[in-house]
Parts: C-alpha cells; sequence; structure tokens
C-alpha cells in the first residue's frame, strides 16, 4: 500500500470530488461516495492492498507513525 502522496494534481482531483457533491442530496452525496469507491477499488484489484488501504482507514486504526511505510 502507497502511503506518500502518490498524485498527478492533488488540488485539481479534490476540487473535482467537491464539484461532483455540489447540491446533492446527503444521501446522493453518500451514494456518490459509494459508487465512486467502488470504482476505484475495481480500477486497483489487488485485494491485499484493498484490505489494506481499509484497515489504514479503519477508525481504529494505529497512528500512521506505528504503521509500517511500504
Amino acid at each position: 500500500m502507497k502511503t506518500n502522496p502518490n498524485f498527478q494534481d492533488a488540488d485539481a482531483f479534490y476540487e473535482r470530488l467537491l464539484n461532483a457533491h455540489s447540491g446533492l442530496s446527503r444521501e446522493d452525496s453518500e451514494l456518490l461516495n459509494a459508487r465512486l469507491i467502488l470504482i476505484m477499488a475495481n480500477q486497483l484489484g489487488d485485494t491485499a492492498v484493498l484490505q489494506a488501504c481499509i484497515a489504514a482507514a479503519s477508525p481504529t486504526a494505529p497512528p500512521k507513525s506505528a504503521r509500517p511505510v511500504e
């Protein structure tokens, strides 16, 4: 799992993400997030990496400094 920044243009991505949510209800925004997560997970495709990402994003994940860096 990559833990260092790996964006070509993080600001542009974030702006597009915010724009995609503009005007949506909370429910529609959550559905957009769910679809986006599944589409991105499909692009990644590696089950072990996906599991590591879920663990790292979990509210019970150890602090970043305690996780191994790959």
